[in-house]
């Protein structure tokens, strides 16, 4: 029993606490995400902030470069989810949420495959990373994801558990556990996010269709 405790004790006692920070952080965006709090933008800033300095570290390159163009897009996002709703606009929801054609998705996720094996082929010839497609083909479709979210798109959530199930893999073979820990509570959290949002959806859809009739 001590032994286990001491255990425990031990692996927090050596915790990278600027990853354990971002961990907490990157939970408080996607809870507020799904919420549809603009205060997950200034959040998702700090967190990615501190991500982009982990994966680094640990020659993670691509997302480390994802992690700096988060930050531009957490100030785009709290730029575009900011913007006042229109007067005549019957759902007063603080989310206007669009769904896109399914044939759209398709061929938007055949052009991200192409552009993700260029990359990675580039990343595994040009640079010391670890894991260079896997990593390029997650970091490709994570930043697609992340420019739905700013335009609240509901598909959005669907594409983050796919990227979050095969980003666990990876951060577990890099020893990264608190972000393998948080990227399981994206799961989650997403699945939360995509029922709360496509509900948001469906209201707005019977208020529009209402105000028609």
């Amino acid at each position: 029993m001590f032994e286990i405790l001491n255990s425990v004790l031990a692996y927090f006692q050596q915790l990278p606490w600027l990853e354990l920070i971002a961990m907490l952080l990157s939970i408080a965006y996607v809870i507020l995400a799904a919420k549809g709090s603009l205060w997950c933008w200034p959040a998702a800033f700090i967190s990615t902030a501190l991500y982009t300095v982990v994966f680094y570290e640990v020659l993670l390159l691509m997302d480390s470069a994802l992690n700096a163009y988060y930050l531009l897009m957490a100030v785009y996002g709290y730029w575009q989810w900011s913007k006042k709703p229109q007067e005549n606009q019957a759902n007063k929801s603080e989310l206007t949420i669009v769904s896109w054609q399914l044939n759209w998705h398709i061929k938007a996720c055949a052009a991200l495959a192409i552009v993700a094996l260029g990359l990675g082929y580039l990343v595994d010839n040009l640079t010391p990373a670890h894991f260079p497609y896997f990593d390029t083909f997650t970091s490709v479709y994570a930043v697609f994801a992340t420019y739905l979210v700013a335009q609240k798109v509901l598909e959005n959530w669907l594409y983050w558990i796919v990227i979050d199930l095969a980003s666990i893999y990876l951060y577990i073979e890099k020893g990264l556990i608190p972000t393998t820990v948080l990227f399981i509570v994206f799961i989650i959290v997403a699945g939360y996010g995509y029922k709360k949002w496509l509900k948001v959806y469906k209201e707005s859809l019977f208020n529009q269709h209402a105000a028609v009739n």
